[in-house]
């Protein structure tokens, strides 16, 4: 199974998807590692990706999707799948692939990123992430104005009642 965390960034993707994937007895992924350096570039001279910048990086990550369900692996992807179409061309119809939206307020993010040190993303680019997401309908929901171990044990309780990945 493929858990691919998604949300804005700053709503805690890494940090709940290392403890995620351990809980899960599985291994974590972090989706921005997969970027293109001129997609890291681009973001960190405060200019938001559009889809052209988007389509190569999500073809990579369902490549990688496929090749971890092919293997069996239990995967937690950190990815911010901010649009239907982008989450369509990571499930690629396939089964065994879940989407979690983590979910909070834009000024709970905004604190939250202002905080962190030594990543590309800056809290300028907040407000174009949230003008880009297109909240799912068919994924897990969890606020994050909660602890991580709580926001952990919420969506392994939830994958546990939606029964198999579809």
């Amino acid at each position: 199974m493929v858990i691919v965390l998604m949300g804005v960034s700053g709503v805690g993707k890494t940090e709940v998807g290392t403890r995620l994937a351990e809980a899960l007895g599985g291994r974590f992924a972090e989706g921005d590692s997969f970027h293109p350096p001129a997609n890291v570039a681009k973001m960190e001279s405060g200019v938001p990706l559009d889809d052209a910048d988007r389509q190569p990086w999500l073809e990579t990550l369902s490549r990688e999707i496929g090749r971890w369900l092919d293997a069996g692996e239990t995967v937690v992807l950190a990815c911010s799948a901010l649009k239907a179409r982008y989450r369509q061309v990571l499930q690629a119809g396939r089964p065994g692939v879940r989407f979690v939206y983590l979910k909070g307020s834009k000024g709970l993010i905004a604190s939250r990123l202002k905080q962190r040190r030594g990543h590309y993303m800056p809290p300028s680019l907040l407000d174009s992430q949230f003008a880009a997401l297109e909240a799912p309908e068919d994924a897990i929901s969890v606020e994050v104005d909660q602890t991580p171990d709580a926001i952990v044990a919420e969506i392994a309780a939830a994958l546990g009642e939606a029964g198999p990945a579809r």
